[in-house]
């Protein structure tokens, strides 16, 4: 199977980021990728600052069968492909994920761990769910989720062989450093890819927003992670695709032979 994350920027104009999105699926169906996985807030950007003046708005938000997205199913095709939105449901916004392909859709999420920047724009999701696609079973983060253990574990015990964590993560607003590669949240936002990975011995596809909007200033940094923590493919700060080739179920199979971490739990000690 071949798997990429996308590193890209995404801004308020949905016709714009719709193209985008059409465009960088046809490049990835150009090199024979199974599955896509974008960034968060793929139509129509992330928030412009975390709790501080923020003059880019709030992003546009769709309904769960917006037309928007039949739109981009039909441009998946036989590509399994994930991205995120700013989903409107009953009143309230969610940032929310979905999984999808010619067919519809797959999967969804809705994010559960906010930072306090968020609260005002979006309200919590309450659930994470596995659930089968024809590049086998998959779960669904979106960025903050991954600083809790708890979040892809759940995932992995759930069966998930394959985690797609869509990010608009930045670098500190509170520690600047010169260079990204030496940013504090830059460090973190490795880490815990390769830590989720290798606790749960899965397949783990990160992508993540590069550029800017407002005070935010996005890492990029996208990444295909193999289950012992090993980074299979990259793509710095810079927009691309980090594309791997592996077999996922031979791959987790090998990687659990002798040392299987959800089977070797012990819950009963966890207090």
């Amino acid at each position: 199977m071949r798997v990429a994350a996308v590193a890209a920027h995404f801004g308020r104009d949905v016709e714009q980021c719709l193209a985008k999105i059409e465009g960088i699926v046809a490049d990835a169906r150009g090199q024979s990728v199974d599955l896509l996985v974008f960034p968060d807030a793929t139509i129509g950007g992330y928030l412009g600052g975390l709790g501080g003046t923020d003059d880019t708005g709030l992003p546009p938000a769709l309904d769960a069968d917006a037309p928007e997205l039949g739109r981009l199913a039909r441009a998946a095709g036989d590509m399994v492909v994930c991205l995120g939105f700013r989903e409107r449901a009953g009143g309230r916004h969610h940032n929310a994920a979905v999984c999808l392909t010619g067919d519809g859709v797959l999967g969804r999420h809705r994010k559960v761990h906010q930072p306090a920047g968020e609260l005002s724009a979006y309200r919590a999701g309450d659930r994470f769910d596995a659930f089968d696609t024809p590049v086998g079973r998959i779960g669904l983060l979106i960025d903050y989720d991954k600083t809790f253990p708890e979040s892809a574990r759940t995932l992995a015990s759930g069966g998930a062989e394959l985690i797609a964590c869509l990010s608009a993560w930045p670098a500190s607003l509170t520690n600047r450093a010169p260079r990204l590669v030496q940013d504090r949240q830059s460090r973190l936002f490795d880490l815990y890819d390769c830590a989720r990975a290798a606790e749960n011995q899965v397949v783990w596809v990160s992508a993540n927003q590069t550029g800017t909007m407002g005070r935010l200033r996005f890492l990029g940094q996208s990444k295909v992670v193999g289950p012992g923590g090993e980074v299979l493919a990259r793509t710095w700060a810079k927009a691309g695709l980090a594309v791997a080739d592996l077999d996922v179920a031979s791959e987790v199979g090998r990687s659990r032979l002798v040392l299987s971490h959800l089977r070797e739990r012990r819950p009963e000690a966890y207090r």
